[in-house]
C-alpha cells in the first residue's frame, strides 16, 4: 500500500497565518496566550471540580467534564501552533504534522457535536420525566452515550483525514489558513477531489445535523413541558437548567453552520479566518465560563475548594 508521503510531492505546508502585519504579531500572541491559559484553567478546572466533589457525580456533570476535556483538546490542537507562528515567525508545518492536526481537529469537533446532543437528551430526561430520571440516565447509559460520541469522532476523522491525505498535493504548499483545515487543503490538491468533497459533505451532514435534530427535538419537548407547568417559579426553575446548554449549542452550531454550510461564493478568506478563530479558540474558552457563571453547583464547589485550600 502506498504511504501518505509517497502520494504527495509536498513534504511540508506553509501556513499563511491570521495576518501578515508585523505590528499585530505580538499583540495577537499576547491575546491568544491569555485565551489559551483561560481555556486550560477553565476546562481542566471543571474536570477537577467534578472529580473532587461527590455532589457533582451526576450525569449532567459527567457530560460536562467530558465536554471540558474535549474543549481543552480542541484548543490545544490549534492554539499552540498559532502562538508559535506568531512568536517565531515560523509558520511551517510538516505533512504528517498537518495530517495529525486535521485528525484531532475533526475528531474533537465531532465529539463535541455529539456530546452537546447527549447533554440535550439528558436535559430532556430531567425536565420531561423527572421521576424516571435516575432510572433513565443510569451510569451504564451515560457511559454508552459518551462512548458513542467518541466513536463517532473517531469514525468521522478516520474517513475525512484518510480521504484528504490520500490526495496528491503538487500545486503549491502555501495553505491559505492558520491551521490545516479541509477546504484550503482541497484547494492545493491536483487530484480529482469530487469523491472527497462528497465524503466531506456526507460526513458533515451526519456530524452536524444529526445532533442538531436530537437537540431540536429534545428542546421542543422541553418547551412543551415547561409551558404546561402552572407556576412561574416552576417554569423558571425548569428553564434555568437548560440555559447554559442552550447558550453553548447556539454559539457552537451557529459558527459551524456559518463556516461550512454557506455557498462557496459567499466565502471570504478573511471572514473565514475570523470565524475559525472564534470556534477553535474562543468557544473552548467560553464554554466553561458559560457553565460556571450560570451554575450554582459549580460555583459552590469552587468556593468549597478555595476554602479547603485556605484552611
Amino acid at each position: 500500500m502506498t504511504s501518505m508521503e509517497n502520494r504527495s510531492e509536498v513534504n511540508e505546508f506553509i501556513l499563511k497565518g491570521i495576518t501578515d502585519d508585523p505590528e499585530l504579531q505580538v499583540p495577537l500572541f499576547i491575546i491568544f496566550t491569555l485565551i489559551y491559559l483561560i481555556t486550560l484553567i477553565g476546562n481542566l478546572g471543571i474536570v477537577a471540580l467534578v472529580c473532587w466533589d461527590s455532589h457533582l457525580h451526576t450525569p449532567m456533570y459527567f457530560f460536562l467534564s467530558n465536554l471540558s476535556l474535549v474543549d481543552f483538546g480542541f484548543s490545544t490542537t490549534i492554539t499552540p501552533k498559532v502562538m508559535a507562528g506568531l512568536l517565531r515567525g515560523n509558520k511551517v508545518i510538516s505533512f504528517n504534522g498537518c495530517a495529525a492536526q486535521l485528525l484531532f481537529f475533526v475528531a474533537f469537533a465531532t465529539i463535541e457535536s455529539f456530546l452537546l446532543a447527549t447533554m440535550a437528551y439528558d436535559r430532556h430526561a430531567a425536565v420531561c420525566k423527572p421521576l424516571h430520571y435516575t432510572t433513565t440516565m443510569t451510569s451504564t447509559v451515560c457511559i454508552y452515550l459518551v462512548s458513542g460520541a467518541y466513536s463517532c469522532g473517531i469514525l468521522a476523522t478516520s474517513i475525512l483525514t484518510g480521504s484528504v491525505f490520500s490526495l496528491s498535493f503538487c500545486r503549491s504548499n502555501i495553505l491559505q489558513h492558520f491551521f490545516c483545515d479541509i477546504p484550503p487543503l482541497l484547494l492545493l490538491s491536483c487530484s480529482d477531489i469530487h469523491i472527497t468533497e462528497l465524503l466531506v459533505f456526507t460526513v458533515g451532514l451526519f456530524t452536524v445535523f444529526s445532533p442538531l435534530l436530537v437537540i431540536s427535538t429534545s428542546y421542543l419537548l422541553i418547551f412543551i413541558t415547561i409551558l404546561s407547568i402552572r407556576s412561574n417559579e416552576g417554569r423558571q426553575k425548569a428553564f434555568s437548567t437548560c440555559t447554559s446548554h442552550l447558550t453553548a449549542v447556539s454559539i457552537f452550531y451557529g459558527t459551524i453552520v456559518f463556516m461550512y454550510f454557506q455557498p462557496s461564493s459567499k466565502h471570504s478568506m478573511d471572514s473565514d479566518k475570523i470565524v475559525s478563530v472564534f470556534y477553535t479558540m474562543v468557544i473552548p474558552m467560553l464554554n466553561p465560563l458559560v457553565y460556571s457563571l450560570r451554575n450554582k453547583d459549580v460555583k459552590n464547589t469552587f468556593r468549597k475548594a478555595v476554602r479547603g485550600q485556605q484552611y
